[in-house]
């Protein structure tokens, strides 16, 4: 009716540690309501699908740079619910002709150069909202998990996006579909450590 040809899905629960003490709320929340939009894109005919997907569906892979065909073997409901959620837009494209680009997250950081939006979460989990909150007196100490990381200070390395750069990724897919390119899965991040 309002000529809509394509959805920009980002809404999902991210974290981790609670999708492991919750895993029903994520696997509803992240992979049966994406069904329910699946659905109802191809009864409605949209032509064009791309989701906000994550790093987290290749779980503990060891190579130092992760690409696209590498193997899938999430190790948490966060990581399964979005792999789930990325099989069915695959099933649906072979079966119903719905054009996906899923583009897999690495760590999203940053907010709107202008302060007009950034991660507002009420309890932070990601390392640089939590750094900021402590560097501003919100918290009272901050937290480094893990030193055993074969780095020079045995804490790991991450593969940061900034939020700007991954919005510009899903303007760039979504022209990319519009335009007659072919599904498509892509990493969203830089390629290096931080």
């Amino acid at each position: 009716e309002h000529g809509v040809d394509s959805i920009l899905h980002f809404a999902a629960k991210i974290v981790v540690p609670e999708s492991v003490t919750d895993p029903l709320a994520y696997y509803f929340n992240n992979t049966v309501k994406t069904r329910a939009l699946i659905e109802t894109a191809v009864a409605k005919g949209v032509k064009n699908f791309v989701f906000s997907s994550t790093a987290a569906v290749y779980g503990n892979a060891e190579a130092p740079l992760l690409t696209e065909d590498m193997p899938l073997a999430p190790i948490n409901p966060y990581g399964r619910s979005k792999l789930m959620s990325e099989w069915m837009l695959q099933d649906a494209h072979a079966a119903h002709g719905l054009r996906y680009a899923i583009l897999r997250y690495f760590n999203v950081a940053g907010a709107d150069p202008k302060g007009r939006s950034g991660q507002s979460t009420p309890q932070a989990t990601h390392l640089i909202k939590v750094a900021s909150q402590a560097a501003l007196g919100q918290r009272p100490h901050l937290d480094v998990f893990g030193t055993d990381y074969e780095t020079s200070d045995g804490t790991c390395v991450r593969d940061y996006i900034q939020v700007n750069d991954l919005a510009r990724a899903h303007l760039v897919a979504l022209d990319h579909l519009r335009n007659g390119g072919d599904c498509t899965i892509m990493n969203c991040g830089y390629g290096h450590g931080a």
